[in-house]
């Protein structure tokens, strides 16, 4: 598993924390392929800006997520036969992730990285479209930051 940040990285959380959580991921759903995944972090206007032009919401969001395989085409399905594999890249808005940890009461670094996770299961095909898709999708996630926390400590 690769996951490229951007050269400074975001003060205060360890690059490692990406890479973990990205193995942990694989681990849970028994992905046995190395696959890559580019992380970008931006601020609200310029993933307003993004929202807008891609998804056609004139508003700033929290996660954003491009996948580069096709997940309706089996084709594009991860296959443990191939090697690596881009999977896509993630947009996380800072701004919008410190605002949301003091809401919720959790640290910035722990909101960062569960809107990391979150971004990695849309590059992986989950979705949260449907009660029957958020109900695979979001405990999959607790799943995910739970084992990264139990291993490593709290973020």
């Amino acid at each position: 598993m690769h996951v490229t940040l951007p050269e400074e990285g975001y003060p205060g959380i360890a690059d490692t924390a990406y890479g973990r959580l990205a193995d942990i991921t694989a681990e849970l759903l028994g992905i046995q392929v190395d696959y890559e995944v580019d992380v970008s972090f931006m601020d609200l206007e310029g993933i307003r800006e993004i929202n807008r032009d891609y998804r056609g919401k004139d508003a700033p969001t929290d996660v954003i997520s491009f996948a580069f395989l096709d997940d309706k085409d089996p084709r594009d399905r991860i296959n443990p036969f191939e090697g690596d594999i881009m999977l896509g890249n993630i947009i996380i808005c800072v701004d919008r992730a410190k605002e949301q940890a003091r809401e919720i009461g959790q640290s910035p670094d722990r909101e960062l990285c569960f809107l990391f996770v979150h971004g990695l299961l849309h590059l992986l095909g989950y979705d949260h479209m449907s009660k029957e898709d958020e109900e695979r999708m979001f405990p999959l996630q607790a799943r995910i930051m739970g084992a990264y926390e139990e291993r490593y400590g709290k973020l």
